[in-house]
């Protein structure tokens, strides 16, 4: 049986043709990937299968019956949800609430508290989610809200699940425990649409692929029959090859433009050193809770050390002083670049722009003009895809907003750059031109720092340090494998061909 079928299915806005007579169907009780660069059309047609939109042309089909109207929401709960990339619980309020929200049982007028976090702990029992309902929904993990929007969506009867880049913001080990609870929800009857960007993850949870190219639909296949290959063929319509793969190793400088001592900061990390040289790439990998995004962080002046120190460019930076530390001459692109990277009410001009505002006109004055030619410039070499300068950034899909964050995190032209997780949530394409990007940088004397888990960011590195509860214990030169690195990330012992190891 077809949970769902779209068939069809047109999407335009003005003159973009946001999707292309597309089709998709997903049988019930399948885990079925939707995979393809960014623009390609995957949100415009969750938005059509969710009831947020009407399609211009092309029908949507719940077990073989038609959609509801769009106007009846309660109709489109009980057979569809969606567990978006960004969280939509209240942190302000408890599971309990979150899970019930406007559907309180009451006594007399009066909601029923007593019920309602029994009720509460019944659902989540049920699916096998492990959270106190009384606890406030702000001191979830992201893996735990995203249990509990699954959890409240199976609540209203929704047997379809639609998860959005569900994994972008979780550690390896929370990865595996949400594929252990989705198989068994599985097997409980509940089908899934996954969309992702990480086609490891694809092989791994998915029974079904279906691609889409620019606003078309180009293949359906058993993912047990699709070649690595094929798959990046059919979401790029060539070959894929990364940049920061292709390129040749540059010899970094002698000089040291990045220096972290005996940095310290209890519960995250303890006791770092780390030397960065000018031209040199570094990665930095760990588990989770490993402490490298709080390094990260603690690096770019965003949180505050206990102890040690940082110096840019031979200047040492006063803790948590994010102004000296981009006045010595350090680029960042932080982890998350909805709610640390990007204003989203601001234009795509005054977002690149805002490191090199007193370079765009006199007396601190930001001259239009110059401002718009210094975004224009950036937009070319960044290859990012906006209607111009003066574009909102929260129109742009994930890899162009990517894109805009690293143009003004290396506007200035820093010494060192730290770049936490760049091509989380971004496509194949996208991946290829912000690494390529990076790579550039570090070949006209940047020193970088890439903190990231994905392997393929890590590539292009000349090492990669390994942290591990909060230490740097292990240092890979160029040449590592795959099992090499995720075993010490994992604390396992590794081969010592290529491991310098550290003790801890």
């Amino acid at each position: 049986m077809t949970e769902v079928a779209a068939t069809g299915i047109t999407r335009r806005y003005g003159a973009t043709t946001a999707l292309d007579g597309v089709d998709l169907a997903v049988r019930s009780g399948e885990i079925h990937a939707l995979v393809g660069r960014n623009g390609a059309g995957k949100s415009t047609l969750v938005s059509i299968l969710t009831g947020l939109q009407r399609a211009d042309a092309g029908e949507v089909t719940f077990d073989g019956r038609p959609a509801p109207p769009p106007v009846d929401r309660g109709a489109w709960r009980q057979r569809v949800a969606c567990v978006y990339q960004q969280s939509t619980v209240i942190p302000t309020l408890t599971v309990a609430e979150n899970l019930f929200l406007n559907r309180q049982r009451t006594r007399r007028g009066l909601i029923d508290w007593r019920g309602l976090r029994r009720q509460a702990a019944e659902l989540l029992e049920r699916y096998g989610v492990g959270i106190d309902p009384a606890v406030l929904a702000r001191d979830l993990t992201v893996e735990q809200s995203q249990l509990v929007e699954i959890a409240r969506a199976l609540s209203f009867g929704a047997r379809l699940i639609i998860l959005d880049e569900p994994t972008a913001r979780l550690d390896g080990a929370a990865i595996g425990r949400l594929f252990e609870r989705m198989r068994d929800l599985r097997a409980d009857g509940v089908t899934f649409l996954f969309i992702s960007h990480h086609l490891q993850e694809v092989y791994e949870i998915c029974q079904t692929v279906t691609v889409f190219r620019d606003a078309r639909h180009v293949l359906t296949e058993p993912v047990a029959d699709l070649p690595h290959e094929a798959l990046v063929r059919a979401m790029t319509g060539h070959d894929s090859r990364s940049a920061a793969d292709a390129s040749p190793a540059a010899k970094p400088g002698d000089e040291v433009v990045l220096t972290v001592d005996d940095l310290r900061l209890p519960g995250h990390f303890d006791h770092v050193d780390l030397r960065i040289r000018a031209g040199e790439l570094v990665g930095l990998t760990g588990s989770g809770s490993s402490g490298k995004v709080a390094l990260a962080e603690t690096i770019a002046g965003l949180r505050r050390a206990q102890g040690g120190s940082v110096a840019v460019n031979a200047t040492t930076i006063r803790s948590a002083d994010v102004r000296a530390a981009v006045a010595a001459g350090l680029g960042y692109l932080p982890q998350d670049r909805h709610r640390e990277g990007l204003v989203p009410l601001l234009s795509v001009a005054e977002n690149a722009t805002m490191t090199v505002t007193d370079r765009l006109g006199p007396a601190a004055l930001v001259l239009p003009a110059r401002q718009r030619a210094a975004a224009n410039r950036m937009i070319a070499e960044y290859d990012i895809r906006t209607e111009g300068p003066d574009q909102r950034v929260d129109g742009l899909s994930g890899g162009n907003a990517q894109k805009v964050v690293l143009a003004r995190a290396l506007a200035r032209d820093p010494k060192a750059l730290v770049l936490v997780s760049p091509t989380a949530g971004v496509d194949v394409r996208s991946k290829e031109s912000l690494l390529g990007a990076v790579v550039a940088a570090a070949a006209k004397g940047t020193g970088v720092l890439i903190v990231s888990d994905e392997l393929d960011d890590l590539r292009a590195c000349d090492r990669v340090l390994v942290m591990f509860h909060g230490r740097i214990v292990a240092e890979k030169p160029r040449g590592w494998t795959d099992a090499d690195l995720v075993a010490a990330v994992e604390g396992l012992p590794s081969g010592p061909a290529r491991t310098e190891e550290r003790t801890p």
